[in-house]
């Protein structure tokens, strides 16, 4: 099982109950477990109205690495809703012979490969071993979205935690050269050689060089040159991954 530090996902269930066949349900959750067994409990206990008498209910995937609540949400309702997404407006109905497990996956890759989805570090996950996720070469995620499967540990990092973890960083940006203020969000190369530590915006602009893209997707260390994933490295200043060096 793989530990996950401040979960934000959006997730795919489908009913297994012989009378509600083909019935699907997309939601948010910080803790993907706590979530299908409230589904399944019932509405009384925390589920949803949609799901409530039509389980029990199989979380066949879910999708997370988004920053924030927000994020996900927005992820959520166009997921929910693509026919009133302006940025899904390009995507063709549900089709008469097309299940709805089938159409939600397609919609989701498609949202995957338009922005702003397409830059930020998403993990797809596949919870259920039995279900095939079978995803055509030209529907591929991009590069910097691991398709990966197994159940999740959640867990929210205490503010304490991150405090005692920026007071042991040194005090200036290994780019601009500027001291870091109280309230600074630092981050550092995930190397363990290296670990520098920088502004968020000044790795950001070096990452993203000339390119007029907002959010960058990878980039190389201005110091020790190894190339990054910018998901990585946000996630990796908040204590949440260890760094590889077969992963590059």
């Amino acid at each position: 099982m793989e530990e996950v530090e401040d979960f934000h996902g959006c997730y795919l269930l489908r009913s297994t109950n012989p009378k509600y066949t083909g019935k699907t349900y997309v939601g948010y959750t910080v803790d993907p477990d706590r979530r299908i067994r409230r589904h399944n409990a019932g509405l009384k206990s925390g589920g949803a109205w949609r799901t409530d008498g039509r389980g029990p209910w199989d979380m066949i995937l879910v999708i997370h690495g988004f920053p924030n609540t927000v994020s996900a949400l927005r992820f959520e309702w166009a997921w929910q809703h693509p026919q009133k997404s302006r940025r899904l407006q390009h995507v063709t109905k549900k089709q008469k012979n097309e299940t709805s497990v089938a159409y939600h996956i397609r919609i989701l890759l498609e949202m995957l490969r338009v922005g702003p989805w397409n830059r930020l570090p998403l993990t797809i996950r596949k919870l259920n071993e039995n279900y095939e996720l079978n995803i055509p070469i030209d529907c591929s995620p991009p590069f910097h979205m691991p398709i990966t499967s197994g159940s999740v540990k959640c867990r929210r990092i205490p503010k304490d935690e991150i405090l005692n973890m920026e007071a042991k960083d040194s005090s200036s940006c290994s780019i601009c050269c500027s001291l870091f203020q109280m309230h600074d969000r630092k981050l550092r190369c995930l190397v363990p050689e290296c670990r520098l530590l920088f502004h968020v915006i000044c790795l950001s602009k070096c990452f993203l060089g000339s390119s007029k893209n907002l959010l960058p997707v990878s980039g190389f260390c201005p110091n020790c040159n190894q190339e990054l994933l910018w998901g990585d490295v946000i996630r990796f200043s908040r204590g949440c991954y260890k760094y590889l060096k077969n992963n590059s």
